[in-house]
Formats: C-alpha cells, structure tokens, sequence
C-alpha cells in the first residue's frame, strides 16, 4: 500500500490533528532560516510595541547595533532619520547598511521580532512537550508492561506505588518541583516527564492483561517463546492504539503545563522565547498591544486542539470508523 493511499484511509480529524502538529513542528525547525535572531533587540526607543505589518528602515551601525526609523536618507556625510517623530543626524561613516523591514506579527516591549520569538518559542514549547512525553512513554510503557505481564506481587507493588502518586496533587507536586529545582529547560523535561508517567503505566497494564489469555499469546507459550518476547514483540504491538491516542492527549497537555509554568516562572527563563513566558511579558500591556498575549495563547491553544484532533483520529482508526 502506498503511503498516499494509507493517509487516504486516515479519518479526517486524525488528518486535521497531524496536519496542524506537522505544520508547527515544520515551522519550528525552520524558524532560524526565516527570520532574525529572535533575541536581538532592534531599537528598544523606536522599534518597541510596533503593531503587525509595521514597517521601519533599520540601520546597521559598525557596532553591531542597530537603529530603527520611519525614514531615513542619505545627505553627504550623514544620514537623517525620523526616530520617534524627531529627525536625528548621524555620521554616515557609522552606518554600514541600510534596509526596509517589515515586522509581519510586531515587535515586544524592547524591540524584538515577535514573528521570530513564536517560531523560537515553538521549538522551545513543542521540544520541552515531545521530549517530556517520550519520558513518560518509556517509564509508564515499561513499569505497565513489567506490572501486567509478571502480575502477582511485583504486580500489586507497581500499582500501589503508582496509585500512590497519583494521589498527589499535579500541580502543587509541579509547582513544587520546579521551584526546588533551578528552573531550565532539562529540568523542566524531567519533572514534566516523571509527573506524568503513572497514567500510561495503568493503560499498558490493563492493555496487557487483557491481551496475555489471547490465543496468539497462548500459541507463543507453546512454542517456547521466552516472556520478555511475547510481552514486546506480541501484547506491546497490539496496544499501540490506545498508547497513541493516550500519547497525543498527554502531548497537549504536557506543552499547556509547559507554558503555564514558563508564565508563572518557573521554566523557560529570559531571554529564551517560550509560549509561556511571552504571555507573561505582554500581560503588563495587554490593553494597548493585544498581539503580545493573544498570539502565544492562540498557539497554545491550536497545539492542543490538534493533539486532541490526532487522538479522537486515532481512537476512530483504531475502531476501523473509515
């Protein structure tokens, strides 16, 4: 079967949900070769809180710093630019370059790239979720395997631990952690991962213990194939289904919690460019420049309707609904 004919038989919400997480991963990756670095600061007197679609000349110093204005030009040996409505003259042996720009989603408070610090942001969000996930997909795959599979003693021992931390409190046991820890971004990774494992544990044990009395399993005994074989060559695939629908789900969950603690301070740090921590620098101006807060919020909220589309997809998938 060709791939296009397999992503034909996709239902349309599975289709909807990859389609949007490919489409911010993609732009995420490619942010640094379409736009500027999303921490250098333009013009923090002439460049701040422009809107979208904003237009400036900006001006290249030998300095490495850079100068924005409504309008400049060139008259002997200066340059005349409108900064902030007054006309200023400079020496035109500072300036090396000069070029229009145009600031397609506005600038922040001190002048940067708002369209380069929700692309950066994105990797930072959708990096810290994915690798968080795939934390608490090794920890909750294995211990539910193990737990199902060998069932008695270690049986009941797994689960009383995990039903132990799940009557912990997420978000005080979050809040807590992060502020132990020095926040960074590996930090925030494991705490997010180790918080969020003990679901995907209960799923595989109950997948597992509903699949070991099966005949192929039984037929696998019987021909003396050793356990650990049987558990990851024959019950494991044939859980994947519910393990990717609970997986995209906790996607989404992991990067709303990702942004959450970023806004309350506790993960990405300034200057790295979160979701999270955007909202948090825009809230102070919200009333006047909407675009700082509402464009992160709107990404982290399509990230999560996707990941819930990708997991009502592959529910339906997985009932043959096509």
């Amino acid at each position: 079967m060709s791939v296009r004919r397999a992503l034909a038989r996709w239902p349309l919400r599975l289709r909807l949900g990859a389609l949007g997480l490919s489409a911010l991963a993609l732009a995420a990756v490619a942010g640094p070769w379409l736009t500027a670095d999303p921490n250098a600061i333009v013009d923090a007197r002439a460049a701040a809180l422009l809107p979208p679609g904003a237009t400036r000349v900006v001006l290249l110093r030998r300095d490495g710093t850079t100068i924005a204005c409504e309008a400049a030009r060139r008259s002997g040996s200066e340059w005349i630019v409108t900064r902030a409505g007054r006309e200023e003259m400079l020496p035109a042996a500072e300036v090396v370059s000069a070029h229009a720009r145009r600031f397609w989603l506005g600038t922040d408070t001190v002048g940067r790239d708002v369209l380069a610090r929700l692309l950066a942001g994105a990797r930072v969000s959708l990096g810290v979720g994915a690798l968080a996930l795939a934390v608490a997909l090794v920890l909750g795959i294995g211990v539910g395997l193990l737990a199902g599979w060998t069932g008695g003693v270690a049986d009941a021992l797994l689960m009383r631990f995990v039903d132990a931390l799940l009557a912990v409190p997420m978000l005080f046991l979050l809040l807590f952690l992060a502020a132990v820890f020095r926040p960074s971004l590996g930090v925030l990774v494991l705490i997010l991962g180790l918080s969020s494992w003990m679901g995907v544990a209960r799923l595989v044990r109950g997948q597992v213990l509903s699949l070991k009395e099966r005949e192929f399993v039984l037929a696998a005994r019987a021909l003396g194939a050793s356990g650990w074989r049987i558990a990851f060559r024959h019950l494991l695939p044939n859980a994947l289904t519910p393990i990717a629908q609970d997986g995209a789900l906790r996607l989404g969950d992991l990067i709303l919690v990702e942004a959450a603690l970023s806004y309350l301070g506790l993960g990405a740090q300034p200057p790295t460019a979160s979701w999270g921590t955007m909202v948090a620098e825009g809230q102070e101006v919200l009333a006047t420049t909407w675009w700082l807060t509402m464009l992160p919020t709107a990404l982290v909220a399509l990230t999560v309707i996707a990941a819930a589309l990708a997991a009502d997809g592959v529910q339906e998938l997985g009932r043959g609904d096509v």
